[in-house]
């Protein structure tokens, strides 16, 4: 079992940066971690992920160049580096977690997840 808590949310401007970080309570070294988002209206988005190693990573279209996701095994945290934020990425981000016995980064089956936190781009 994996849980996750999900932080660095908050309120900037049009072109500001933020960094989500996500905390699990257990080891995470063989989960492929992602980060998704869900805007009001909308559906559940995956942005970005990142292979259990931190060899492998994906990102979406929308937000390439301008988002970086990490990982530090030894604290069982992924990250979220977001820079040059732009009102559509105004969201609720959610961490979430899969098992896998490969290094890939799969874009949908994750079965652990945050409460989320949110993001609001002001233009």
């Amino acid at each position: 079992q994996v849980q996750l808590v999900e932080s660095g949310g908050g309120l900037v401007q049009a072109g500001g940066s933020l960094r989500l970080s996500c905390a699990a309570s257990g080891r995470t070294f063989s989960y492929v971690m992602g980060w998704f988002r869900q805007a009001p209206g909308k559906e559940r988005e995956f942005v970005s992920g990142i292979s259990w190693s931190g060899g492998r990573t994906y990102y979406v279209d929308s937000v390439k160049g301008r988002f970086t996701i990490s990982r530090d095994n030894a604290k069982n945290t992924v990250y979220l580096q977001m820079n040059s934020l732009k009102p559509d990425d105004t969201a609720v981000y959610y961490c979430a977690a899969l098992y896998s016995d490969y290094d890939v980064v799969p874009q949908r089956g994750y079965n652990y997840w945050g409460q989320g936190t949110q993001v609001t781009v002001s233009s």
